[in-house]
């Protein structure tokens, strides 16, 4: 039985172990995060602090500094490792990449703080009102905003160079970029660069009544799962497919935008939640357990 390393114990897991298992690969957890790790001592206070031996990792940990105490501990390699997730968290690299891949992406500046405001006032003027501003590496919606004018758009910088100015701050940039309104929003599922899985995730009638128009699960979407080529033909597959392979990310989610003439490639997640059964293709669960054993 292959062992595989888990760094999140959360929907995912609870969903592969028992499929894998049926595959021969059995699925644990490993605690990476919010408590202690002895980083000396050897075999009896390195490894062994994570449970018993593993084959393989899953998905290099959410937290790059723990993570990588663990990584070197462990010594296994992943199918996601560090570098894939770092090429797809910061949001201005990925569309950088997809960009000089010729894929389409939206119209995106990237600001790097503390930016003078003459510079902000440039970077409003290059777009349509309203804008988009996102930082580079949040999840789940999280501190996305749109700005409706130029003032609106001054402010939303001000409180972000609040943020960056602590020196502890890492990531001192966040995104402009082009906002589609009515735009159809879909994740994309892939493995190894094929499409395993695809759902359109929408806003219920009263949440966008209400102003709202970002479309994440966590935000109160609903994700319903979709056959791609259906709803969106064979120029979809093609442009996903392309995204995978530019990244080189063999775990993969991809985020689409679409309007009545255009498809676009709005962000990546490599490090994507395992969604119920229906929601992928046939195979599924083959198709991953293959690409965790190819790792080894």
């Amino acid at each position: 039985m292959l062992r595989l390393a888990v760094a999140t114990n959360a929907e995912t897991y609870d969903r592969m172990r028992e499929p894998l298992a049926d595959r021969g690969i059995e699925a644990e957890v490993i605690e990476t995060a919010e408590r202690s790790i002895h980083v000396t001592g050897g075999d009896a206070n390195g490894a062994g602090q994570f449970g018993d031996s593993f084959d393989v990792g899953f998905v290099f940990p959410p937290r790059l500094a723990e993570g990588g105490v663990a990584d070197a501990l462990l010594d296994v390699p992943w199918v996601n490792d560090r570098e894939c997730v770092l090429r797809s968290r910061g949001k201005g690299e990925t569309l950088a990449r997809l960009s000089r891949a010729g894929l389409p992406t939206p119209e995106t500046v990237v600001v790097s703080n503390p930016a003078d405001e003459t510079v902000l006032k440039g970077v409003f003027a290059e777009f349509e009102p309203p804008v988009v501003v996102k930082p580079n590496a949040t999840t789940r919606g999280t501190g996305v905003a749109l700005a409706e004018d130029l003032d609106s758009f001054l402010g939303i910088c001000d409180y972000l160079d609040l943020v960056h100015d602590y020196r502890a701050t890492g990531d001192q940039s966040f995104l402009v970029q082009e906002f589609l309104p009515d735009a159809r929003d879909f994740r994309v599922m892939l493995i190894d660069g094929e499409v395993v899985g695809a759902v359109e995730r929408r806003l219920p009638e009263e949440a966008l009544s209400a102003g709202q128009w970002k479309h994440n699960v966590h935000r109160g979407a609903a994700a319903t799962g979709v056959d791609l080529d259906e709803e969106l033909g064979e120029k979809a597959r093609r442009i996903v497919e392309a995204a995978a392979e530019a990244l080189e990310i063999p775990w993969l989610g991809v985020d689409l935008l679409v309007t009545d003439d255009r498809i676009v490639v709005n962000e990546t997640n490599a490090r994507p939640t395992i969604d119920e059964a229906t929601k992928y293709e046939p195979g599924f669960w083959d198709d991953l357990a293959s690409s965790i054993r190819m790792q080894v």
